[in-house]
């Protein structure tokens, strides 16, 4: 049985899930591979070609899709849970029952173009599961399960995951660590015999994402095998490889469920989140672009990213009318179109420490509303956004204090602070309606075009007072994504922006209902390059935030010139992050130069396959887009720090015809001169054209440049 992933409208990879045939009445317990191919493969062609398998097995048991003990396997188990009944109907309980589910097949499987649905039961255990698998747009796959309980007694689940079965040659695995202001720091490891989990228990995805890599030994961004694995879940998630002296290795992923967050009724179901699974045999941007392509399917997809201009590090939580409407002025004569009020206009809120929950404007910072600057703003041409942080509430603050119990908390103990603040019960059925019914009065009174929806805590000891403080971080994470949901459809005008203390909440769920991502909170280009970087590997580039800061640094002190600042961020949902009262009139100028030259290649930047060039040089950065047919690139040579030699790098680019001829050219605002030997100002090249081939194994040389510079290049296919 092979099911493939959907084509991209412009080709490229396509993921397989490849399952053995089983009958109804036995088990669906092998699965041949997961693999990545570019166009259709039949079953038949697959044999032929056992390099492409991802996950064939030489042992003497094929790796189990839904595993456990009933197969002789000690490798960990797929469904982990068990009944509590009452024995021979008395008050003592019974537990431990039904531990060890051997599902097997109890109706046809169900394949279209799209979607696979194949239903499995334990009549014994009194349990039935649904393994459901989706096509997505541009050749990935996603997965999940339906686990259901037909028999009386509670069923508590413990655990439901998706199991991938590695092959022999995916020795390596690499994932990311994190933190506040450094988000998504790469890790490789070594795959070994045991067991290798990564669980996210913070609520949020955090800083370190949810995202796992498996791949043949030494995989870069173009070269090598990869299995890419993500949890669709922006609640506690969970990522293993496991390994066994009898079995191969596997990827296992999905919730992370805190105790008796599942307890399951007769007649009652939990549903997995989506596990979206990405193959490629073309390295690391081989797999992104099968993600990026199915995000821009998305209907909440961005169809153009304008320039925003958000004014946190130009005025925090002094808000002054006169102050923001002269920043307006300037930014609407430069060619910004998005202006956003970040934090600080609502009841009490001069600082961290009060307002939050009380969705109101102050009427002591803003005795008129925000009416004034919300029509100033449309009347320059620019969209107007507002700053919230709807699941977050401050102890000083009116609704806590009527509502003290609206906080998730464990019994009576109040979870410890974090940035004074507590997180809002939203499976609260009142708090629920007062978050809701407080931004839909904003909204209604004024025309927000766009929200900076925040989350800056962690969701520590996250109990309900409803449920007696038992865990509800699974129903949590459904509260928020139906408070979205239910403004995005009231306010369907109204483009959304996930931010969480910067990158902290960008998973594969909340992606299908905002347009954009806050890629951290630290706007030190020096910084963003590496956060950026690998941000690409999870969303497209048009959904990261990245914004030219002040020329030095809030948060590291460092100090760069305003052409590293800019072509920092311009590949990206560009901005500005910076007080612009402060900017002289050349660098206004320059920074308006930046701007135009964004608009006129924002569709090509938006649109193509971003990549990032392996260079040997550590202190050079190479990335770019190139369009789908190789016609046309744009890549950037960032050179971050001091090499260690005089070399100079070469810059090879893949995915380009490589029977066709190429010009390469200097682009963008910046002069090409920051090398410390002269360059052609012509191009790399000079006057000079050279085949895709050459560029792709030979490339173009760049020589040593100066520290925290860059210089852009266009790639252009000489047409006969």
């Amino acid at each position: 049985m092979l099911f493939p992933g959907k084509p991209g409208s412009n080709g490229g990879e396509q993921t397989y899930l490849m399952l053995a045939d089983a009958e109804v009445g036995e088990p669906l317990h092998a699965v041949l591979g997961v693999f990545a191919a570019e166009g259709p493969v039949s079953d038949g062609a697959l044999m032929e070609r056992p390099s492409s398998l991802v996950s064939a097995s030489p042992s003497w048991r094929l790796p189990a899709l839904v595993n456990g003990q009933w197969s002789g396997s000690f490798a960990r188990p797929s469904v982990r849970g068990h009944r509590v009944v009452a024995e021979d109907g008395g008050p003592k309980l019974c537990a431990g029952r039904d531990w060890s589910p051997l599902f097997r097949i109890s109706a046809p499987p169900i394949v279209d173009d799209n979607q696979m649905r194949i239903e499995m039961e334990d009549a014994a255990a009194g349990l039935r599961l649904v393994f459901e698998c989706e096509a997505l747009p541009g050749g990935a796959l996603r997965m999940r399960y339906r686990l259901g309980n037909q028999c009386d007694g509670m069923y508590l689940v413990e655990s439901v995951e998706a199991r991938l079965p590695l092959p022999d040659d995916f020795t390596e695995i690499l994932d990311f660590t994190g933190r506040h202001e450094r988000e998504r720091t790469p890790q490789r490891h070594h795959i070994a015999d045991g067991t290798w989990i990564r669980e996210g228990r913070r609520g949020k995805p955090s800083f370190e994402g949810t995202t796992l890599i498996a791949g043949t030994q030494g995989f870069t961004f173009s070269q090598g095998s990869v299995l890419e694995v993500q949890p669709a879940w922006s609640g506690n998630t969970m990522l293993a490889v496991d390994r066994d002296c009898e079995d191969s290795a596997a990827v296992h992923a999905g919730e992370l469920l805190l105790p008796g967050e599942i307890a399951l009724g007769n007649g009652k179901w939990y549903e997995t989140p989506w596990v979206v699974v990405t193959a490629s045999n073309h390295g690391l941007d081989g797999a992104a672009h099968s993600v990026h392509r199915w995000q821009r399917s998305l209907p909440a997809h961005p169809a153009v990213q304008p320039v925003t201009l958000n004014v946190w590090e130009a005025v925090y939580m002094d808000h002054s009318f006169e102050v923001l409407a002269d920043i307006a002025r300037r930014a609407g004569a430069i060619g910004v179109e998005r202006f956003v009020l970040d934090d600080g206009w609502f009841h009490l809120r001069r600082d961290d420490r009060a307002g939050l929950g009380d969705w109101w404007v102050d009427p002591e910072v803003w005795p008129e509303g925000l009416g004034p600057l919300v029509d100033m703003v449309h009347g320059l041409g620019m969209q107007f956004g507002l700053w919230f942080e709807p699941e977050m509430v401050n102890q000083d603050s009116d609704v806590f204090r009527a509502h003290p119990d609206w906080i998730l908390q464990t019994d009576d103990r109040t979870p410890l602070p974090h940035r004074h603040q507590q997180v809002l019960d939203l499976t609260h059925p009142e708090a629920f309606r007062h978050v809701f019914g407080q931004m839909c009065a904003i909204f209604e009174q004024y025309p927000i075009d766009y929200v900076k929806w925040d989350h800056n805590r962690d969701l520590l000891e996250a109990g309900g007072n409803r449920v007696y403080g038992a865990p509800v971080v699974h129903e949590q994470t459904l509260a928020f994504y139906r408070l979205l949901d239910e403004l995005r459809a009231r306010f369907p005008k109204v483009e959304w922006e996930s931010c969480a203390s910067g990158g902290g909440r960008i998973d594969m769920g909340v992606v299908e209902r905002v347009c954009r991502f806050w890629a951290s909170d630290v706007t030190d280009a020096l910084s963003r390059q590496h956060i950026q970087r690998w941000t690409l590997q999870n969303v497209a580039p048009e959904y990261i935030g990245a914004h030219v800061s002040a020329p030095t640094s809030h948060q590291t002190r460092r100090t760069f010139s305003l052409d590293f600042r800019a072509a920092t961020a311009v590949f990206y949902a560009f901005g500005i992050e910076w007080d612009i009262r402060k900017a002289s009139s050349g660098d206004l100028a320059q920074l308006e130069q930046w701007i135009t030259w964004y608009k006129e290649h924002r569709d090509f930047l938006h649109s193509g396959d971003a990549m990032r060039l392996d260079v040997d040089d550590p202190a050079v950065f190479a990335y770019g887009v190139i369009d789908g047919d190789g016609s046309h690139a744009i890549i950037a040579h960032a050179q971050l720090r001091e090499s260690d030699s005089n070399r100079g790098v070469h810059l090879r680019i893949p995915h380009l015809d490589p029977d066709a001829t190429y010009r390469l050219s200097w682009t963008g605002p910046a002069p090409a001169e920051a090398a410390l030997e002269p360059l052609d100002q012509a191009g790399p090249l000079g006057a000079q054209v050279a085949s895709g081939a050459t560029l792709a194994r030979r490339g173009v040389w760049i020589p040593r440049c100066h520290p925290e510079s860059i210089r852009l290049i266009d790639v252009v296919q000489v047409r006969a």
